[in-house]
């Protein structure tokens, strides 16, 4: 009798651990479209890269599945998310399946002290002198108001070690060479063929007609030097990546 009841209490677990034949295929085949068009900027397994991390289970734009469904199909204005219009409601269904079974996992341990890093971030790092928190800081570099909220703890770490690795849009560098010999290197703000316009990192704003110079080129490179590894200790860095995580714009 034992032996049955344990037998049916394991079917019965197992059956609600289960999701039906028909979510787990949804699922399936969202993922299949999300490795396509969405693993460029939010990963391969939804965990974020330049796109927020998906597997929280909470968005920016909304929590329920019709806010998820507007965001696919219609994007969200003033951010990189563009729409996909022309998704079918099937597909679109899929990617909300697949984007809710993505959320299932724990969140991030994350080491290190979100005071500690404060502190570190604007006094020995220097790093308010190109970023914006708030109101306060500059902005010749990524706004990270909403850091923690839009970006998943491996991204932001990368971000730090190897600014390189992944330039955010618009964050460019331009480097122009006058005609009287004149080198200037800057943040994008503009490129097309017939001008050029960037800011240097002492905040001064260039707009040069490509005519009117001996070169000017767009380079897939970040202004920020790649030397946070070493400036700060593990821990101090940990500390840092604290800090960001808990930045989560207004709520």
């Amino acid at each position: 009798m034992r032996f049955l009841i344990s037998l049916c209490a394991s079917a019965f677990l197992c059956a609600a651990q289960t999701p039906p034949p028909a979510a787990t295929q949804a699922s399936e085949n969202g993922r299949v479209v999300f490795r396509i068009y969405c693993a460029p900027c939010h990963g391969i397994h939804a965990q974020g890269g330049r796109g927020p991390d998906l597997t929280r289970g909470t968005y920016a734009a909304g929590d329920t599945d019709a806010d998820l469904h507007r965001t696919i199909v219609s994007g969200v204005t003033g951010t990189e998310m563009p729409g996909f219009p022309d998704f079918s409601q099937n597909i679109v269904g899929d990617l909300v399946a697949y984007i809710r079974s993505a959320a299932q996992r724990e969140p991030p341990q994350i080491k290190g002290s979100f005071k500690d890093g404060e502190a570190l971030f604007w006094a020995k790092g220097g790093c308010g002198a190109c970023h914006k928190i708030g109101s306060k800081g500059g902005t010749l570099g990524p706004d990270l108001t909403r850091a923690g909220r839009q970006r998943s703890y491996a991204y932001l770490l990368e971000s730090v070690v190897h600014p390189d690795a992944d330039i955010s849009p618009g964050f460019e560098t331009i480097t122009v060479v006058t005609r009287d010999g004149k080198k200037i290197v800057g943040v994008h703000r503009g490129y097309d063929n017939f001008n050029a316009l960037l800011v240097d990192q002492a905040g001064k704003f260039y707009s040069f007609d490509k005519n009117e110079v001996t070169s000017a080129k767009q380079e897939y490179r970040s202004l920020m030097p790649g030397t946070y590894a070493k400036l700060f200790s593990p821990a101090e860095l940990d500390d840092v990546l604290a800090y960001l995580m808990t930045l989560k714009g207004v709520q």
